[in-house]
């Protein structure tokens, strides 16, 4: 069994944890705080970012894109049957381009605020960053949230899902991002129900359950959070 070592609000980390499952495969779990920095962690991973996928073999196959291509180059199909990387090379730049899209420049300008002023600052210690959100970040990322949005409102406009006609890593990457500011309630959807709509079909899929169950201590998710019909 494969060992994912993950942060449960990491976006990257539930990118990987949406893959894995739709692959048909169960890691066992380990949660980490990378803000610590602890040792064992740092030698599967230098750069001290999650997720890290741990092979039985003892291969640590480092970070969200680089899982992904490994896990497209060494389980392929999958149980789906349907490749998460389309087989085309002009697909599959299609893919990356939002790969990269979600994996960095949303995560760059909205989520990486969000997660961090508002769920990771609350269990750090002021030696490593804690302490009150900055609320001009928080407000930064509610802005650039809604050009993501009409974004994705646009491409699905002219396309089934995403990256085109079937599902792809490109949409479980801007699900997996997505779910995380929703559980906070800054997805303004009332703004997009083509947006709205596509969310609600990846959210509605099996994979999805165990993103659903996560709950950060002490603060419940938006009321909707869980809610496959909202």
């Amino acid at each position: 069994m494969a060992t994912l070592h993950h942060s449960s609000f990491c976006p990257h980390s539930r990118f990987v944890r949406l893959v894995m499952a739709e692959m048909g495969m169960e890691p066992q779990l380990v949660e980490e705080r990378p803000w610590e920095r602890r040792e064992d962690f740092l030698m599967m991973n230098p750069a001290g970012t999650t997720p890290v996928l741990v092979e039985e073999s003892g291969l640590a196959v480092p970070g969200g894109n680089v899982i992904a291509e490994y896990l497209d180059e060494t389980r392929g199909l999958g149980s789906s049957g349907i490749r998460l990387l389309p087989e085309s090379p002009a697909a599959r730049v299609e893919v990356r381009r939002l790969l990269d899209w979600f994996l960095h420049k949303f995560d760059q300008e909205v989520t990486g605020y969000l997660v961090t002023e508002k769920i990771h600052k609350r269990f750090m210690t002021s030696q490593h960053g804690g302490g009150p959100p900055d609320m001009n970040a928080i407000r930064a990322a509610r802005s650039n949230v809604r050009y993501h949005l009409k974004y994705i409102g646009y491409l699905i406009s002219r396309r089934n899902w995403l990256a085109g006609g079937h599902l792809t890593y490109a949409d479980l990457a801007a699900a997996a991002h997505l779910s995380c500011v929703d559980y906070l309630g800054d997805v303004p959807w009332d703004e997009d129900e083509t947006a709205r709509n596509w969310y609600a079909r990846v959210k509605s899929r099996p994979s999805f359950r165990g993103l659903l169950a996560d709950r950060v201590a002490g603060m419940a998710p938006a009321d909707h959070y869980a809610d496959l019909d909202f």
